[in-house]
């Protein structure tokens, strides 16, 4: 089984967040970049499926601050193959890179065909969790989003998977191999692996490095962002106090105040 996991190093959201100079972009000189979380939930369930089915998985990123750390880490953890894309030319929009991931991956020799290919869910840049259906559309191949678990018929050359809805809800659908996974949760939370492990993969392990043309965008861009500003303080929240009645009487006033009752 071949199995090819996309993965995409995102802003650790502990730091403290600035825009950039160009009002389009975050400073990264002294942002932290780490690999997205579902993303990582993405690879424990390929490793999970190479466990039980046997084969191999590929892990692939566009070229980003800390990209090597967490393709080598993805390494130690068991993946067999590390690929990372470079464009030099800055953070590229969900759209462009979606079509970078897919161009890559069918220009490069060995990669496609795959049985899987697997993606996290969303992202905390991506909340529409965009990346695998556009990746699936410019493959040409069947996507299935927000899933839970994975379940592969190698001999009739299909996947069950489980899909999560709105208010606990969830579906089974069956998918043809080759396919695209948005997933939500792996099957186990992500494995550990000590910086022990991830230090001996840096020495014996080597991370493929393919270049991308920035003009091969299939004409969607860089970013369709027009300007980042960080939120602005206003107003602060009006407390109201007293008793059940008083504080009754208050929100009535505050209301007719601003022409509402």
């Amino acid at each position: 089984m071949k199995i090819i996991v996309l993965l995409k190093m995102v802003p650790d959201v502990v730091e403290e967040l600035e825009v950039a100079a160009d009002g389009q972009t975050l400073d990264t000189e002294f942002l932290r970049m780490i690999a997205s979380e579902l993303d990582n939930h993405a690879l424990e369930e390929a490793l999970l499926l190479k466990e039980k089915h046997s084969g191999t998985v590929t892990v692939v990123a566009l070229d980003a601050p800390e990209v090597d750390d967490a393709l080598f880490t993805a390494l130690a953890k068991g993946a067999d193959q590390a690929l990372k894309i470079t464009d030099g030319n800055g953070t590229p929009s969900t759209l462009s890179g979606a079509y970078r991931l897919a161009q890559t991956l069918s220009t490069v020799p060995g990669l496609l065909p795959a049985d899987l290919i697997l993606t996290g869910a969303q992202a905390i840049d991506d909340l529409d969790g965009m990346t695998s259906p556009l990746v699936a559309h410019f493959l040409g191949l069947p996507q299935l989003g927000i899933v839970t678990q994975v379940s592969v018929n190698s001999v009739a050359g299909v996947a069950t998977v489980l899909r999560e809805f709105p208010g606990g809800v969830r579906g089974e659908y069956e998918i043809q191999l080759p396919a695209v996974l948005g997933i939500q949760a792996a099957e186990k939370p992500p494995r550990y692996v000590p910086v022990s492990r991830v230090q001996a993969a840096m020495k014996s392990r080597v991370i493929q490095s393919v270049h991308v043309p920035t003009a091969a965008d299939g004409g969607v861009g860089l970013s369709p962002v027009e300007e980042m500003l960080k939120p602005e303080v206003t107003e602060h929240a009006q407390m109201l106090q007293g008793s059940p009645e008083e504080v009754a009487n208050q929100l009535c006033e505050v209301l007719a105040g601003r022409g509402l009752l």
